[in-house]
């Protein structure tokens, strides 16, 4: 270890000690200003406080209409999941979700074709991407919609 290589010690700060008399500046009010809110103990002001201000969120229109909750979600599955399958095998919801490739069923299942599928199987879906369709037919397999 040498002299040059040492790193040199951070400056420590002394913390400021509040309402300690007239000597250090920060007596009697100690640092709060005079009267108000904040100047009294225990005040907890929430950060969306606008201090008796007409709050933001009531002050934005609120009109207009989202088909939002009304949208129909579908569980994903790819081309690639589906090589667990033997050849001949029919693909129903009922056994994705036994086998566990699918979680919940949602609104029904949408195929999607990414990655390759290698077997020839019969497919039942609620939805397939149009390029899932060609590559399922391309192995000779069948696309069918539910």
């Amino acid at each position: 270890m040498k002299l040059e290589n040492l790193n040199k010690t951070p400056e420590l700060k002394t913390r400021k000690r509040v309402g300690r008399g007239p000597g250090s500046g920060m007596g009697k009010t100690s640092t709060r200003g005079q009267k108000g809110q904040k100047s009294r103990s225990g005040v907890s002001i929430k950060p969306w406080f606008e201090g008796g201000q007409t709050p933001l969120f009531r002050r934005i229109p609120k009109f207009g209409f989202s088909n939002k909750r009304f949208e129909k979600k579908f569980a994903i599955i790819n081309l690639s999941d589906l090589n667990v399958f033997n050849d001949g095998d029919v693909v129903t919801p009922e056994v994705l979700k036994e086998r566990g490739i699918v979680k919940k069923q949602l609104n029904g299942i949408k195929v999607l074709s990414s990655g390759e599928l290698e077997k020839k199987i019969t497919i039942r879906a609620h939805r397939f991407s149009s390029k899932a369709v060609s590559k399922i037919e391309e192995k000779g397999g069948k696309a069918e919609v539910i």
